[in-house]
């Protein structure tokens, strides 16, 4: 049973973790506070993968005045020698008595074998304390490790009358400085940047994180991805130069091509081939291989619509604008097919909220055959 005096605690600790936020990648964002006789005598969070982890973190700052503490931390510790020894040795030899942990680490090294290791020394322990928020702040390490797939956002800009382009494919700029200022935030928190081959070769984009008017090799740069069928990238394409790494996806890998893009820097991949292009869920399922958690779809309609009829789409961020663009401009997404009522995809408004001049709108997608058992 849990006091209020936990649930502040763990709040804290959540805040701490998400300092985390664009740097722990493919690490959990994990915070954890060490709290003795009503007193707060330590605070960490994981800061970058490789480094010490949060409870370590906290040890540290706390000194001799562990010894008898308890210890909130938003993810079970870690019970296994990763780079860094177990925190579960850690808390047991600094003499902490009792465990809070918000989630159980859905890792299946892990996977309640830190909690075990922990009460097996005599510490009380207990799980599962504003665990939904601990989730939520680690949404695709979460995916990856039940689902064997990142969490895939897809991120859209559309004037008031659905449009994101216009019939020529201008699109710069729909959305005002404050709604790419976001983006850029969007981008910096996410494992990588997805994009078609039709994308690269219209906007010529560099999928570049850009925080606070910093270069971009001042921050931690996601894995840019194209999907690319038949590549078609140009090796003088903008991404190509940019610090970080490109990974292209493709399904009939041209010997020429694939060396010419390799010699260019990027790292060709082939998968199998899906309907209308790579097999989506292949290229996910590619990307959690690399440790990928947390994927941000930056495409055109066809690639976002293909995304979003194979059900691998889990929130959309639409960035409204207060223009229209008119009825030859183009849509947000290429879904064929659907003719009748019955066959719309309904969304499940999570948040809006204003951005500049825009409007940012956070939906989920809802699961047909869950309503269906709702309303049986």
């Amino acid at each position: 049973m849990f006091i209020s005096d936990d649930h502040r605690y763990m709040a804290r600790a959540l805040q701490l973790a998400e300092r985390g936020l664009y740097t722990t990648d493919p690490n959990p964002r994990v915070g954890c506070v060490l709290v003795r006789a009503g007193e707060i005598v330590g605070e960490g969070w994981h800061e970058r993968a490789g480094g010490p982890h949060a409870e370590v973190q906290a040890l540290r700052a706390a000194g001799e005045r562990a010894r008898g503490a308890t210890a909130y931390v938003t993810l079970e510790p870690c019970s296994h020698h990763g780079r860094t020894p177990p925190c579960s040795d850690a808390l047991i030899a600094a003499g902490v008595t009792r465990v809070i942990a918000g989630l159980q680490d859905p890792n299946p090294r892990v996977a309640g074998n830190g909690l075990a290791q922990l009460r097996a020394a005599g510490i009380d322990t207990q799980v599962g304390l504003l665990a939904a928020e601990s989730a939520a702040l680690n949404p695709g390490f979460v995916s990856r490790m039940r689902r064997g797939r990142p969490y895939v956002r897809c991120k859209l800009a559309m004037s008031l009358d659905g449009r994101t382009a216009m019939a020529s494919g201008e699109s710069k700029w729909i959305t005002g400085e404050h709604a790419r200022a976001d983006v850029q935030r969007l981008r910096a928190r996410s494992s990588a940047i997805v994009t078609g081959v039709g994308t690269a070769l219209m906007d010529d984009p560099s999928l570049t994180v850009r925080l606070d008017n910093g270069a971009p090799g001042d921050v931690r740069q996601p894995l840019r991805v194209v999907l690319d069928t038949r590549l078609r990238l140009p090796v003088t394409a903008k991404l190509l130069a940019q610090p970080g790494r490109t990974l292209v996806l493709t399904a009939h890998a041209e010997p020429g091509a694939r060396a010419a893009l390799e010699g260019a820097g990027a790292e060709v991949l082939s998968l199998p081939a899906g309907t209308g292009g790579v097999d989506l869920a292949a290229a996910l399922q590619a990307l959690a291989a690399r440790d990928i958690n947390e994927v941000l779809l930056e495409c055109g309609a066809v690639l976002a619509g293909g995304f979003l009829h194979a059900g691998l789409i889990d929130e959309l961020m639409i960035y409204l604008a207060p223009t229209l663009l008119g009825d030859a401009a183009r849509g947000l997404f290429h879904l064929p097919g659907l003719g009748r009522m019955a066959q719309k995809i309904a969304l499940d408004i999570r948040d809006i909220r204003k951005v500049g001049d825009d409007w940012r709108i956070t939906a989920g997608i809802r699961d047909k055959r869950q309503e269906a058992r709702d309303k049986s």
